[in-house]
């Protein structure tokens, strides 16, 4: 079920973002007297195809469904009439090509600003910026950061929740610059926590930036009762059962979840005696933690959640709404400082300075979006919002191949007058071709990568 989830709201995302896409150069090629010869979602061989208007434009559906294409009237594809000249794409003005070509990506960040609109004015519950206690040795633990303290701002900005929290450190942290919190406990005493960011090792940003700071949400207490057994894991093939209490591990008390998670973690691949408590009867359960890998560590897993107190988990919940016109103000910031985040991102990347791990394929983003669909609809469509602005933002790389190849192009034209030369094209276009066989060899192996360790 859970897989039959996630390759649909890969499927139904991917759709969305290739539709809206196509349909931003289809519109606007419209608008500019270009005539549009076929609309197409996928590649390949059209499994379905209708000629629709005027112009009988040809709106299919490609066999491959990955990605999309709007073919224009170009002399450059085919033999155009006399009559229909004008309506060539390569007959258009420099600006008008360039605006059609842009227009795919504007597209996607336009939808990705609706989408936060309508989420900052909907309402979306999230964590408080609660912290749990730091470990030892960390950013956070230098700073005397402590548990329960709640944080209020980020270098002067106002956060109000975890998300918020997270999302303003790990721009933070990409510039290497320091971090100024403020803080309230839980005696409402307002406090400051400093953290220099300036050696911060940027390796890691694929897994969480905040816990290897030291920052970790926090959590009231939870038994150790099984909550959830995970199909197919360990915890489920040693016969564990909803509802079983853990009193001692190995002959060592449990007090709580966390003591009994971190028992686990720390023996991967090592048999464990489980003494556990079922319906007033004492069991003794021995399994062996499967080993799987986290941040370059080694750690155990068993399968099993924890069971949380409803009401505890009701209080770090928070639900951050806005008016119209605040909400849309935080839609266009929301998509303004993720495409410019993404830019440093892949900056670095380039220069070094970040991990080529960071870089994420399809399966990695059909997981992300099977989980989010799982989690709730505001979640899902938060998703969507960002992969839109991924989207965009990788389209307007300067690529050939991409759109950001061809918005090259223009300008080249528009600086020399006149377009550019078709040998320099072709070259263009085998270097583009290299580049993204490159990137998408990168992502593929870092999904796999990602899947066989866990």
């Amino acid at each position: 079920m859970s897989l039959l989830i996630t390759l649909a709201a890969f499927i139904v995302a991917l759709a969305i973002l290739i539709v809206i896409h196509e349909y931003g150069h289809y519109v606007v090629a419209r608008l500019c007297g270009v005539k549009v010869l076929r609309f197409c979602v996928g590649f390949g061989k059209p499994i379905w195809l209708r000629r629709l208007g005027a112009d009988r434009t040809e709106w299919a559906v490609g066999a491959l469904p990955i990605g999309g294409y709007v073919k224009f009237l170009d002399e450059n594809e085919g033999p155009v009439s006399a009559e229909e000249l004008p309506r060539a794409f390569n007959r258009q003005h420099v600006w008008r090509r360039f605006v059609i070509v842009s227009a795919g990506p504007i597209a996607n960040l336009l939808l990705a600003v609706a989408l936060y609109w309508l989420l900052f004015l909907q309402g979306v519950q999230e964590a408080k910026p609660t912290v749990d206690a730091p470990e030892i040795g960390t950013v956070a633990a230098a700073s005397g950061l402590q548990r329960g303290e709640t944080i209020l701002k980020v270098n002067e900005e106002t956060v109000s929740s975890w998300q918020d929290v997270r999302w303003r450190i790990l721009r933070l942290a990409v510039e290497k610059q320091s971090v100024l919190l403020e803080v309230i406990d839980q005696r409402q005493r307002i406090s400051s926590r400093t953290f220099d960011l300036r050696r911060f090792d940027l390796e890691g940003l694929e897994g969480d930036p905040l816990s290897r700071l030291g920052l970790r949400l926090y959590r009231p207490e939870i038994a150790a009762v099984i909550g959830r057994i995970i199909p197919g894991g360990v915890a489920q093939a040693a016969g564990l059962q909803v509802g079983d209490r853990v009193e001692a591990i190995d002959g060592r008390i449990i007090g709580n979840w966390d003591e009994l998670v971190m028992a686990v973690r720390a023996h991967p691949g090592t048999s464990l005696r489980l003494l556990i408590v079922r319906g007033g009867a004492k069991l003794e359960i021995p399994l062996t933690p499967e080993s799987a890998e986290e941040g370059g560590v080694r750690i155990g897993r068993i399968g099993a959640a924890a069971q949380p107190d409803p009401d505890a988990m009701r209080q770090m919940v928070t639900t951050v709404r806005y008016g119209p016109a605040a909400a849309l103000n935080m839609a266009l910031t929301r998509t303004w400082e993720t495409s410019v985040f993404s830019l440093k991102v892949l900056g670095k990347m380039l220069v070094g300075e970040v991990s080529w791990k960071n870089l994420s394929g399809p399966v990695t983003i059909a997981e992300y979006a099977g989980q989010s669909a799982q989690i709730g609809l505001g979640a899902y469509v938060a998703f969507i919002a960002l992969i839109s602005i991924s989207l965009a933002v990788l389209n307007l790389l300067p690529i050939p191949l991409l759109d950001g190849g061809h918005l090259m192009y223009y300008v080249i034209e528009v600086v020399k007058g006149s377009p550019v030369s078709g040998r320099a094209m072709e070259l263009g276009q085998r270097l583009g071709l290299t580049a993204l066989l490159v990137l998408m060899a990168f992502a593929f192996y870092n999904d796999i990568n990602r899947l066989l360790s866990g």
